[in-house]
């Protein structure tokens, strides 16, 4: 289980350190691509295996489901970590996330996702009123 909250800096050629207590579960090598809301995720190689056989059986009739298809493959990269535990973030990435050095990676799951600092402070800003609300409506699900 991908967990925890990991300050790192982006170096100028846009190598990102992934948490070093995370990177046995990462793998070798993982997928990244773009995310919700501005941030990347990153996917060790099962789990983004397991994500694409859903995304796949989405029906090809729904423009939503197409769309939805498109953003995340389209954006998906497999890259490898280094031996330092570094990823290289593609520069189409780097944009879609507005990453500058100062980053933030988070567990969320079975992946992890990348948020410029900043954006990141933001989005907690922004949402923390909403999550009482969001914890009710989960409720159906069983949580």
């Amino acid at each position: 289980m991908l967990i925890g909250e990991y300050q790192h800096k982006m170096d100028a050629k846009r190598r990102l350190p992934m948490p070093a207590r995370l990177r046995s579960e990462l793998g070798p090598k993982v997928v990244v691509t773009r995310g919700l809301e501005g941030c990347l995720f990153v996917y060790p190689l099962r789990a983004w295996e397991e994500f694409a056989a859903k995304l796949n059986a989405l029906p090809l009739t729904s423009e939503s489901s197409r769309n939805f298809k498109r953003f995340m493959f389209s954006g998906a990269s497999e890259v490898e970590l280094d031996n330092l535990g570094r990823i290289l973030v593609p520069d189409y990435l780097k944009d879609h996330a507005a990453l500058q050095k100062d980053a933030v990676v988070l567990g969320a799951g079975e992946r992890l996702e990348i948020w410029d600092k900043e954006k990141w402070r933001a989005h907690q800003t922004r949402t923390a009123d909403e999550m009482e609300a969001h914890a009710e409506a989960l409720n159906e699900f069983g949580i």
